[in-house]
């Protein structure tokens, strides 16, 4: 039986009287008030699930009254009743906010079936914010770190403007979590976000994938097909991987960007659209321009608010913070156990240098939740899953002693040197294995003093 409560708001004791008892025989839980004052008193006591609400409360206004539960308990659905329907009346029962409008005498059959849509509608939107808020604390930016905290005042200066946004960043630091909360931020955030890998579609198929397709414009095209440029329109949407594209997808990616219309594959119409674009590429996107893989017009079309996505390893000090956060996460929606993590484990995470970024962390949580028994993870268990992470006490870098700007500092000078040293001073093989492109490791070592091991200025390319 049903234990949804009902509200009914009427200067009518029969009414009352009536609905209170047909809405009881359905299992519902009725409260009644007659008047505007009582009614208040009541919604405050017992908040219920309906109300439904008489035009004419004898000297009380009922829609001005609907404006105060509305401001109150925007939530709650209000169905308005009146003896006196007009059309001018229910249009402005709507506009003031009421879920529907019935007309007296009604029908008891409508009461109820008005009532079941209401609810159904009331507990469709509780769904709806549920599940918005899973996913927004799954697409939540987590750290405090300084690379972090610059990250995060980028995102506040671009979120709410229309400004197109081009994110760089290596694979698994979090490219689209950064769209996600400029999308948020911005003027668009009720309307779609929708994101394409331009990397995962074969280039026979991105075409049609990004413009939609007309019925019968290939074998297959069995329906007409909207593209994701269509579904964003109003809304954001993110080109991710953009740097995998070839160039002639490129070209006429291009030319709908700049025209703001397209045409579906095997159409002839042009279809007009209004997106916000973020594209992203773990890619060196300059460097692609001068061997020629991708277009410089379209470069510069994309890159009109810039912003880099640190790595893992230049922000170590957030690991602990991810580390609770994925367990958060992974026990509530997986239904793991939760462990603690000895000091010794975290220490040796924050040394390990994440190749694959935030994406392998968290993928390790997972692991270690479900593969050690123990309910504290400790250093053994960490070695056993990373093998020897290098200890603290082997490496030059200061700890304990000095601000952790200047440790975070010593451990990147002291690991990009290293890394290039164990490449023979060859930049492009440094940079690939440090997954940075070399302009960006030339300006890093630049800041570092000359050393033999590292050649002149720290580097040398052979």
């Amino acid at each position: 039986m049903s234990r949804e409560s009902v509200l009914v708001v009427d200067d009518e004791p029969n009414i009352l009287k009536v609905l209170g008892e047909v809405l009881t025989d359905e299992g519902y839980r009725v409260v009644t008030a007659q008047s505007a004052s009582e009614s208040l008193r009541k919604l405050e006591d017992d908040l219920p699930d309906v109300i439904f609400l008489d035009v004419w409360l004898g000297p009380d206004d009922g829609l001005s009254l609907m404006g105060t539960f509305r401001e109150r308990h925007p939530e709650i659905p209000v169905i308005v009743m009146s003896g006196h329907g007009t059309i001018e009346t229910a249009v402005r029962a709507i506009k003031t906010g009421a879920f529907d409008y019935v007309e007296k005498p009604f029908s008891l059959d409508k009461i109820l079936i008005t009532t079941r849509h209401a609810l159904r509608q009331r507990n469709l939107e509780e769904e709806n914010q549920s599940l918005r808020r899973i996913v927004e604390r799954n697409y939540r930016i987590v750290g405090n770190s300084e690379p972090i905290r610059s990250l995060m005042e980028s995102i506040a200066k671009a979120g709410p403007t229309n400004g197109w946004v081009l994110i760089q960043g290596e694979n698994g630091t979090g490219k689209e979590l950064v769209a996600r909360e400029i999308h948020r931020l911005s003027p668009r955030n009720g309307k779609a976000f929708v994101d394409v890998n331009c990397a995962a579609i074969p280039e026979s198929l991105i075409e049609s994938e990004l413009f939609g397709y007309e019925k019968g414009a290939f074998t297959g095209a069995m329906t007409q097909k909207k593209g994701k440029f269509e579904l964003a329109s109003g809304g954001t949407l993110l080109l991710d991987e953009i740097g995998d594209m070839s160039l002639p997808t490129q070209a006429k990616v291009l030319r709908v960007l700049q025209e703001k219309r397209l045409q579906r594959v095997g159409g002839n119409r042009d279809i007009q659209f209004d997106v916000r674009v973020i594209a992203a590429s773990n890619k060196d996107l300059p460097e692609l321009i001068r061997k020629r893989e991708f277009r410089d017009d379209l470069f510069y079309r994309l890159n009109v608010i810039p912003i880099s996505v640190p790595p893992l390893r230049e922000r170590f000090q957030d690991i602990p913070l991810l580390i609770a956060h994925f367990i958060e996460d992974l026990t509530t929606q997986e239904g793991l156990k939760p462990k603690g993590f000895t000091e010794e484990a975290i220490g040796l995470l924050c040394r390990y240098s994440w190749p694959g970024n935030v994406r392998e962390l968290r993928n390790l949580v997972e692991r270690l939740l479900i593969m050690i028994p123990e309910p504290v993870i400790d250093g053994a268990a960490i070695q056993s899953m990373l093998g020897n992470v290098p200890d603290v006490h082997e490496s030059s870098i200061p700890h304990g002693s000095v601000p952790l700007k200047e440790a975070r500092e010593a451990f990147e000078r002291e690991y990009i040197q290293e890394t290039v040293r164990n490449c023979g001073g060859n930049m492009t093989r440094a940079s690939e294995i440090l997954k940075v492109d070399r302009t960006s490791l030339y300006r890093k070592l630049k800041q570092f003093p000359v050393t033999e091991e590292t050649g002149e200025e720290g580097a040398s390319e052979r």
